[in-house]
C-alpha cells in the first residue's frame, strides 16, 4: 500500500508540471518494519544515509545534461539527511524535508538553498524539538536563505507517504505537505529558471 502512495504522491508532483525522478538509492530493498529477522538496526548497515548523497548527485547531473536547469529535491525519512546534503552543497536549487531522519543540527547549518522542513507532533525519530532547532539555526543562518518550517499536529514520523488513505484526517495532513512541497518548488524554482532566462 505504502509503495502505491508513493508512486501516486509522484504522480501528484508530475500532474503539475515537473519532470519527476524518483531513484531506487535501497536497490529493490526498503526497510520492512515487518521483518523481524532484519530490524532498523540491521537493515540500516547496508542503507547508510550518508550513501544518499554520493548515489543522488549523479542522477542530478544527468538532468542537468538532460537541459533541465533548476533541480529541487523532496526527502522523505531516510532521504532528509540527502536533501539537507544536496541544498548544503549546493547541488540542488530548493530542498524539501518531510518528516526526515537522521538529520541533526549540523547537516542544516551552513544550508545554501531554500529549505522547507515539515515535521509531526508525535514523530519520535525527528521530535518537534529537533525540528524547531533546525528552525533555529535557520533564523540565525547567514548568509540567509529563504526557509519555511512547519510542525503538523497529531501525526507521526512517516505521516505524508506511510497513512490510510481511507483516515480522513491522515489523507488531509498528508495532502498539505504536498500542496506545502509544490508550492515551495513553484515559488524556487520558478524564481532560479527565471534568473538563468
Amino acid at each position: 500500500m505504502y509503495l502505491d502512495l508513493q508512486h501516486q504522491f509522484s504522480d501528484k508532483v508530475a500532474a503539475t508540471g515537473y519532470f519527476v525522478v524518483a531513484p531506487d538509492f535501497f536497490n529493490g530493498d526498503p526497510f520492512d518494519s515487518d521483518n523481524v529477522n532484519r530490524p532498523l538496526p540491521v537493515w540500516i548497515q547496508d542503507h547508510e544515509p550518508e550513501k544518499g548523497f554520493e548515489a543522488a548527485k549523479p542522477v542530478i547531473e544527468a538532468l542537468k545534461r538532460k537541459g533541465f536547469s533548476a533541480v529541487g529535491v523532496a526527502g522523505f525519512c531516510w532521504g532528509g539527511k540527502t536533501a539537507a546534503e544536496l541544498g548544503k552543497f549546493k547541488y540542488v536549487q530548493t530542498n524539501v524535508l518531510i518528516h526526515p531522519a537522521y538529520v541533526e543540527v549540523d547537516d542544516i547549518r551552513g544550508m545554501k538553498t531554500p529549505i522547507a522542513i515539515l515535521g509531526g507532533e508525535n514523530d519520535t525519530i525527528s521530535p518537534p524539538e529537533l525540528i524547531l532547532e533546525f528552525k533555529q539555526v535557520l533564523q540565525n543562518a547567514i548568509p540567509k536563505v529563504d526557509y519555511y518550517v512547519k510542525i503538523f499536529p497529531n501525526v507521526s514520523h512517516g505521516w505524508s507517504l506511510r497513512y490510510d488513505p481511507n483516515d480522513p484526517k491522515a489523507a488531509e495532513a498528508a495532502d498539505k505537505a504536498h500542496k506545502i512541497m509544490i508550492y515551495w518548488f513553484d515559488k524556487h524554482l520558478k524564481e532560479a529558471i527565471n534568473l538563468i532566462l
